[in-house]
């Protein structure tokens, strides 16, 4: 097994495969490394592609400290990742949880990203739902904690924005709550309350969203409610920023949609790379319907 070391001496597991342009696939928090799997397959065919295991999931350490696990730690550990790799920059791909983590890489780490790829990214961003979103989070914890992920895994498993992919492939679905039972309670735990429940608003980021450049795709599944509008948010914040909305889609984009997933992907990453995925023309000035002269 091979082992990037984060600041803090946790080790994360890694695995790579391709040769090429980086991609760095970042997983949410129902996911792990192998979640990526459809990815991996499709774009090591032309790119050298990553993944690894969030710290806190298995085969990668499990610190038992709440505090050792926040935004700025997971943004971290995905640099000592590259740092390991001997990376200097790649494309960033994060679906969810890994999507906040990709977006605030791009805000503190900007120069080690070609391209952001920000799925799936809008859970506790919305103002009006940011108190219940943090306390559904700390009751998710405790779940956790208290009935283990092997029974807790089928309730998470079947939530609004994932019966869609259950619905529609029910095997993949299957292997996707399996491996969700296996995560390690603690591990998640302490995600949930050390970083879902404690990161900031994107809208309380909006500054800073905004004089970022990097180059960014935000995807969203149009039955994902609460990430609809904060993808919406990302796509008029983000000067160089493309949203692509995915139909009949819930949460888990990558694996419940994965030729498209895997399609705009390409296609966006081919765009960068040409130098032809620019920011917006200053023209397409939202505040005009029509041109009159």
């Amino acid at each position: 097994m091979a082992y990037a070391v984060a600041k803090d001496g946790t080790r994360l597991y890694v695995e790579e495969a391709g040769a090429g342009t980086p991609i760095v696939f970042v997983h949410e928090f129902g996911g792990n490394y192998d979640a990526w799997e459809p990815q991996m397959t499709f774009f090591a065919r032309r790119h050298r592609c990553v993944t690894f295991a969030a710290r806190g999931y298995p085969p990668s350490d499990i610190p038992a400290d709440v505090e050792a696990y926040s935004q700025a730690i997971a943004v971290s550990d995905i640099l000592a990742v590259m740092d390991h790799l001997k990376i200097g920059q790649a494309h960033v791909v994060g679906l969810s949880m890994g999507g906040f983590a990709t977006l605030h890489l791009g805000l503190t780490a900007p120069e080690r990203a070609f391209s952001l790829t920000i799925a799936g990214a809008g859970y506790g961003a919305e103002k009006q739902f940011e108190d219940y979103f943090k306390g559904v989070s700390l009751d998710v914890a405790k779940n956790f904690e208290t009935q283990t992920a092997r029974v807790f895994a089928e309730t998470y498993a079947s939530g609004a924005s994932r019966v869609q992919f259950q619905n529609k492939d029910p095997r993949g679905w299957r292997a996707f709550a399996d491996r969700l039972a296996t995560h390690s309670d603690i591990g998640a735990a302490n995600t949930m309350r050390g970083v879902q429940a404690r990161r900031p608003s994107l809208y309380d980021l909006e500054k800073e969203i905004a004089a970022m450049t990097v180059p960014a795709l935000v995807m969203v599944g149009d039955e994902d409610d609460h990430c609809l509008q904060p993808g919406l948010f990302l796509k008029k914040t983000l000067p160089a920023a493309g949203l692509a909305i995915l139909p009949k889609t819930g949460h888990t984009l990558n694996l419940e949609e994965p030729e498209l997933f895997n399609t705009l992907l390409r296609e966006f990453i081919a765009m960068v790379e040409a130098g032809r995925w620019l920011p917006r023309d200053p023209r397409a000035n939202p505040a005009e319907v029509m041109k009159t002269k």
